[in-house]
């Protein structure tokens, strides 16, 4: 009987032990290195002040190319935004289309960034980057939590550079609990969801 009641004690003990692990802080992450430039499969939207009948929106072909109205192919890819304005500027000029062109570009998708979702979620797999993007949102993206996933203790990896990456542990339900405040994610974030321990 007595060592019966022993194992049950240690069980519960141990049960207790796992279910009250504390939460993780706030993560300590460096914050997001902000990434504008373009690259294949990335989507903008180009006006071009007084011409109504141009094309507005473009994406960028695999080789990095766009192809505009009177200038024919563009080389984009691994430029900032501003860059490629200044690029249509400058062959509406040399071409003689315009004489003093006003471009205004917004990049509207950056499918050539990446933040990777792995582990417990509905739908594990990249989703794209967009700027101003956090953690609750690419979870939500991704399906939301299994029904077995462990939402306190949900890690994030980011590269910081020199081919390091710094991984930090995160509680979800305290964000959605308003807690801790959300967390910005970088392009090329991995987000692991691991399953609870029962």
């Amino acid at each position: 009987m007595y060592p019966v009641l022993r194992r049950l004690l240690l069980l519960l003990t141990l049960l207790l032990v796992a279910c009250s692990r504390p939460h993780p802080g706030p993560p300590n992450l460096p914050t997001p290195t902000p990434s504008t430039i373009v690259g294949p499969g990335d989507v903008f939207e180009v006006s071009v002040l007084g011409e109504k009948d141009l094309p507005k929106e473009f994406r960028i072909q695999p080789d990095g190319s766009v192809d505009f109205p009177y200038v024919d192919r563009l080389q984009v890819a691994g430029l900032e935004p501003q860059q490629i304005e200044e690029l249509i500027k400058s062959q509406l000029v040399e071409r003689k289309i315009l004489v003093s062109p006003q471009v205004t570009l917004v990049v509207k998708q950056y499918n050539s960034k990446k933040i990777s979702v792995i582990g417990a979620v509905q739908k594990p797999g990249s989703i794209p980057w967009t700027d101003g993007i956090k953690l609750v949102e690419a979870i939500s993206l991704s399906g939301g939590f299994t029904s077995i996933a462990d939402a306190d203790h949900v890690r994030i990896t980011r590269n910081v550079g020199g081919g390091k990456t710094v991984t930090a542990a995160v509680s979800v339900d305290d964000i959605t609990d308003g807690k801790q405040s959300d967390v910005p994610l970088q392009a090329g974030d991995t987000i692991k969801v691991d399953q609870r321990v029962f």
